[in-house]
């Protein structure tokens, strides 16, 4: 056992909620198209599954998978051929990373309870008045507010004005 500030862990192996391998390299590629810089004459800017996989370092037959659930979704379009490559199917305001993180990873739910896409009963004697319950709605709700709230031109936005003060320093 690890002691830290008077709470004891266990040194072993446990399941954390956190985002999948999936639904990172999804976010990361949604991230570098919106990044792209809109040309003037109106014509698409787009980016090949290998500049993707190269920039953001990921595997690019796993990157294939996944701009095809997000393709499928109709958060992508693709064009063929030489030239071709993915682009947003929308604005990058348009495009929250909630609408993301469900297409990859599923419900916004630490419990099943919870889920308002995929509720099912996690078996407690009472579940309206359950604690365990009450909290992690309260998680749901946060993290669901945070992610159906931040588009990519948000993050893209956030990511910009710090780059642009590092270069500065």
């Amino acid at each position: 056992m690890i002691r830290f500030n008077k709470v004891y862990y266990v040194n072993r192996p446990y399941n954390i909620m956190r985002l999948s391998k999936r639904g990172e390299y999804g976010l990361r590629a949604m991230i570098a198209l919106a990044d792209l810089p809109q040309n003037s004459n109106s014509s698409l800017m787009m980016m090949q599954i290998r500049e993707i996989s190269e920039r953001e370092k990921i595997s690019p037959k796993f990157l294939e998978q996944i701009l095809l659930t997000l393709k499928n979704a109709g958060l992508l379009h693709s064009k063929m051929g030489v030239g071709g490559g993915y682009y947003l199917a929308k604005p990058a305001s348009e495009i929250t990373l909630g609408q993301i993180f469900r297409v990859l990873d599923g419900p916004v739910a630490p419990i099943k309870c919870v889920s308002q896409m995929a509720y099912e009963s996690c078996g407690c004697p009472d579940e309206q008045t359950c604690g365990l319950r009450l909290a992690m709605g309260d998680v749901r709700n946060a993290i669901a507010n945070i992610l159906d709230n931040t588009s990519l031109a948000d993050v893209n936005q956030r990511q910009n004005a710090i780059r642009k003060k590092l270069k500065r320093n």
